[in-house]
């Protein structure tokens, strides 16, 4: 008979408000099988003691519904971010805080290699950080005028490339594609906005960036699932799944023994030209979704709409941008995306939809309608992913309308000061990522970090959504904060609801998937401001453990989430 094994911690929190709280889970196989009392658990069959986490704290394993698989590979390349980050394996990396630290970075990954053909490929930039000195090609010129440099921004919306990166891929004054900035003569500055313009130097990152992945970056992924207890990942948006070779990928790596749950979204419009029709694409998704695994699910949608807020791509509605930049860039035509989620919605699928600016909201809101009329779907859990100035009124509609919101929490704290004093203003960023607001209607919500633009970990999300805390330590909306039960069930159960995972993981609860984040310490026995620098020991993923590769922090200090 098979045992049951019974871990005893110093507290289980469920997020099943039936039983809270208990001393104990039982697991047998890769389900749980009951929580309670110590005393209670022993009277199971075959039950034994195994008290490896005796003295942890042990809540559901965390859900990520907007990551990306590729978070593991830009890890191949530089690192120029602001903040200090910690890598898949462990290692911290130091923030480059001026332009000149991020050219003193390049120049000494530049001195390492050795193929003087080699571009050189670097991730993590955000110029807003450094008002009055955007990083444009004049500037990596210093590093090299005759190697191709390639530094792709934080967002993963924009680009900065250098003269000879220009020069082979073919960007010059007569280059006449939306997001080619160009300076007063006419000439590209080297700043390439949004995928199209993205694309044309697109030969440098081959193999490499945010949306390209191999078996090392999907492992490195669910390692850092399991530094942060991220037991369920989802892939947000991928242009393999078209090929039988990328299905094979995921399988291949994705096995029984793989440290985390991945949920494989399609990237359906928004990234350029797709490998199949409409249709096409929808139906084999629908192929391909039967054949999911308990650890690798696919069947779902991804469309973009706009880019990010910080890099002035986002489409706004009146009063748009604080400085009256001009409106953002459609990720795709408005038109297209209509007919894009009019097909998947009647295919029966899951489609989350990427909504920065508010205008993208209502266009979300307006195709969702319009579907929902021609082909009612109960149930369908269709999300408005970042959902970041989503208004208190398209939340009202977004309830009506059946959907959810996943909100990016994360910008509250990476550009809450830049939001309030450059991109959108005080006033608008007060309402920004607005959960109590969402909550208070009646939405379903959960939160998310979009790894690699701001780190995975999601106690630091639940952080920022409880405190509303800028780097400065400014409060980013006041009246949008939301507690800490809203905000941790929003990590597990919130998320796993969206994903229409939550009859299986989310909670502890008999018959749930034995999934588990081991933590050092209660986030309810710690200041909200300290939720964020808990230690995570690893997970429990199906009943198999694994532990995490980064060390304890020296105490509580700032945040670099």
């Amino acid at each position: 008979m098979e045992p049951t094994v019974v871990y005893p911690a110093r507290i289980v929190r469920t997020m099943d408000p039936a039983r809270p709280t208990a001393e104990a889970i039982a697991v047998r196989g890769d389900r749980i099988r009951a929580v309670g009392t110590v005393e209670e658990l022993l009277t199971y069959p075959n039950a034994v003691i195994d008290d490896r986490y005796a003295e942890a704290v042990l809540l559901p394993g965390f859900v990520e519904a907007h990551s990306h698989a590729g978070s593991g590979n830009v890890w191949g390349s530089t690192y120029v971010g602001l903040v200090d980050r910690i890598d898949p394996d462990g290692r911290r990396w130091p923030g480059c805080r001026s332009i000149e630290a991020v050219l003193e970075r390049l120049r000494e990954a530049e001195a390492e290699l050795t193929d003087p053909e080699e571009p050189l490929l670097a991730w993590g930039l955000d110029p807003i950080y450094f008002p009055g000195d955007r990083l444009v090609a004049a500037h990596l010129d210093r590093v090299s005028t005759t190697r191709p440099i390639h530094v792709t921004h934080t967002s993963g919306h924009v680009s900065t490339v250098n003269s000879a990166a220009m020069a082979r891929c073919g960007i010059d004054a007569s280059t006449e594609v939306t997001g080619v900035v160009k300076d007063a003569d006419g000439n590209p500055n080297g700043e390439l906005q949004e995928f199209a313009a993205m694309a044309l130097a697109g030969e440098l990152t081959d193999g490499g960036g945010l949306l390209n992945i191999d078996a090392t970056a999907l492992r490195r992924f669910s390692q850092e699932g399991v530094n942060t207890g991220t037991t369920t990942l989802t892939d947000l948006g991928t242009t393999i799944l078209m090929e039988d070779e990328g299905v094979e990928l995921f399988r291949s790596t994705v096995g029984d023994d793989f440290p985390a749950r991945i949920n494989v979204f399609h990237f359906g419009a928004g990234v350029g030209e797709v490998a199949l029709s409409l249709p096409e694409a929808a139906q084999r998704l629908i192929e391909l979704r039967e054949t999911s695994t308990d650890r690798l699910r696919f069947g779902n949608v991804k469309l973009m709409l706009d880019g990010s807020i910080q890099g002035f791509t986002a489409r706004m509605m009146e009063p748009g941008y604080f400085g009256d930049e001009p409106n953002g860039i459609w990720g795709v035509a408005p038109e297209e995306f209509i007919e894009a989620f009019r097909i998947f919605h009647e295919a029966g699928l899951l489609i989350h939809v990427h909504c920065n600016g508010d205008q993208t909201t209502q266009l979300f809101l307006d195709a969702l309608e319009a579907a929902l009329i021609a082909h009612p779907r109960p149930d369908h859990r269709h999300t408005c992913t970042h959902s970041q100035l989503t208004t208190q009124a398209q939340y009202k509609r977004m309830k009506a309308l059946g959907a959810g919101a996943n909100i990016f929490a994360n910008h509250i704290w990476a550009w809450g000061d830049q939001h309030m004093d450059i991109t959108v203003g005080p006033d608008r960023a007060a309402r920004m990522n607005a959960a109590a607001t969402a909550l208070r209607i009646g939405v379903p919500i959960t939160l998310h970090s979009d790894t690699p633009v701001t780190p995975l970990g999601p106690l630091h999300t639940v952080k920022h959504a409880v405190t509303r805390l800028t780097v400065s330590g400014r409060v980013m909306g006041e009246h949008e904060r939301i507690s800490l039960d809203d905000a941790l069930e929003a990590v597990t159960l919130g998320a796993a609801y969206l994903l229409k995972m939550d009859h299986e993981v989310g909670s502890l609860e008999a018959g749930k998937f034995a999934d588990v984040a081991v933590l050092d310490a209660d986030p309810y026995e710690v200041a909200p401001e300290e939720v964020g620098q808990i230690h995570v020991r690893g997970t429990m993923v199906g009943g198999q453990h694994y532990a995490s590769v980064v060390e304890p922090a020296g105490g509580a200090g700032a945040d670099s989430r």
